[in-house]
């Protein structure tokens, strides 16, 4: 057994940046003032989402080059993305959020750490001095001006710097911010787009009248109407004190996985996709709902949630290059008894089903559903997966970044999933699960996670 379990390093607490300039960046061309539409996926996701994506040193490009080359290709980035350059609004009329696509510009900011790359330590292991390395607003705007996109380069040291953003979840999910800085890249080598984003949300609006098909029980109704100021999210910051542990599951690991899923199947072998993903899931899902003090509630229900791409899933699909949310929620439930003892491949074979169910028909009931009802995932905790994302593979002029993660907050209830830092091609590689409990639940996760691969 290859696994292990990361003990917490020493992590420095203050990476010591000095801002040095922060100012706003505008669209290179003159473009089009108008309203975009946001879907109903879109509209339950104003907050933001912060990564920052490591490099080392390039003799050839020198921070300062890099950090102008950023910023032109940036104001060039905001004629294709010109959402990005725009305000959120609330339409009065409809009581919806909207993007007001009016050039007011995105955030740009120009910092530096006394430290060096290396002195950073285990870019793997979420360390929440890195949120020091993202800029959530600029001081000199008015609190009410609220950017969609901010930037800020931090170079170290050595030579080596982090881009660091903070964007807003309605204008992007995983792929399309992908795409995004595929693009990004490719413009500061003065090339042409790598993908010509397609901004038109509307391929996801409600149909009308809206037609629900399906209980949707992984949602639940909103309290509140969204509004502009809204800042909700599917799991709130919890106030309890937690345990952070990454534990990384090897190509090993994975492998067996996947071979006690299927030595364990039964008739339905042949129709389950036993995939990485699902096997690594299933395997999560009964560590975490078991590290619950259930008590002799075996009987209790466990719902995991899970993110598909509805992209190639719907008819006709949506263009790869969709730059919206294009994620849905799939979901699966089962007793803490059946994920104690029932066959694994029983697991997996509930959270492949999960997505299949995530049809046309299906997507479209959720985003009815969401027309009439508002509202938000709904289940005990959700996995998410930053595993397959590739933005370590986005090809800069200087070079490939070391290492891209989020920023990590305090969250029991959503579970990550981070490449390895040395993955090569990403098809064999192992996988880290972050995990962030109380003490007592997570040394039951603990356990539980070494017994299960045992």
């Amino acid at each position: 057994m290859g696994s292990l379990y990361e003990e917490t390093p020493s992590l420095l607490q203050d990476l010591k940046v000095t801002v040095h300039s922060s100012c706003l960046v505008f669209p290179s061309q003159e473009t089009e003032r108008k309203s975009m539409f946001l879907s109903n996926i879109d509209q339950v996701l104003n907050f933001s989402v912060e990564t920052v994506h490591f490099f080392p040193s390039n003799k050839d490009f020198p921070p300062n080059l890099v950090a102008e080359k950023l910023k032109h290709s940036l104001e060039k980035a905001l004629v294709p993305y010109d959402f990005l350059a725009g305000r959120l609004k609330l339409n009065p009329k409809t009581g919806r959020l909207e993007i007001d696509c009016n050039a007011a510009g995105a955030g740009y900011v120009v910092a530096s750490s006394e430290y060096t790359l290396d002195e950073m330590g285990d870019l793997v292991y979420p360390n929440q001095a890195f949120s020091q390395l993202v800029c959530m607003s600029l001081d000199t705007l008015e609190p009410d001006d609220r950017l969609l996109c901010i930037l800020q380069f931090t170079s170290f040291k050595c030579g080596g710097f982090a881009m660091g953003f903070s964007t807003n979840h309605a204008t992007f999910d995983g792929l399309s911010f992908k795409h995004f800085l595929d693009n990004l890249a490719a413009l500061a080598a003065d090339k042409p787009l790598a993908v010509s984003p397609c901004n038109d949300r509307q391929l996801l609006a409600a149909r009308s009248p809206p037609l629900v098909r399906f209980s949707h029980p992984e949602l639940v109704k909103l309290e509140i109407r969204a509004s502009q100021d809204s800042n909700a999210a599917v799991f709130e910051l919890t106030q309890e004190d937690l345990a952070f542990s990454t534990f990384r599951l090897t190509s090993s690991d994975i492998t067996n996985l996947k071979e006690e899923a299927k030595s364990t199947s039964g008739a339905k072998a042949n129709s389950t996709r036993i995939t990485s993903f699902n096997a690594i899931t299933a395997h999560i899902w009964r560590c975490k709902a078991l590290s619950c003090d259930t008590g002799n509630n075996m009987e209790r229900l466990s719902t995991i949630l899970y993110a598909v791409d509805i992209r190639p899933r719907l008819n006709p699909p949506l263009p790869s290059s969709y730059s919206g949310n294009a994620v849905l929620t799939a979901y699966a439930t089962a007793s803490c008894k059946e994920l104690n003892e029932g066959p694994f491949a029983r697991l997996v074979e509930m959270v492949s089903e999960g997505a299949k169910r995530m049809t046309d028909e299906y997507a479209r009931s959720v985003i009815d559903w969401g027309e009439l009802y508002k509202g938000f995932p709904h289940g005990e905790f959700l996995v998410s997966s930053w595993w397959k994302l590739g933005f370590t593979e986005v090809e800069y002029p200087w070079g490939k970044p070391r290492y891209s993660c989020p920023i990590v907050y305090h969250r029991k209830d959503i579970i990550l999933l981070f490449p390895d830092i040395h993955e090569g091609d990403g098809s064999n590689s192992g996988v880290n699960v972050l995990v962030a409990l109380p003490d007592k639940e997570m040394e039951k996760f603990k356990s539980l996670f070494h017994k299960f691969l045992a």
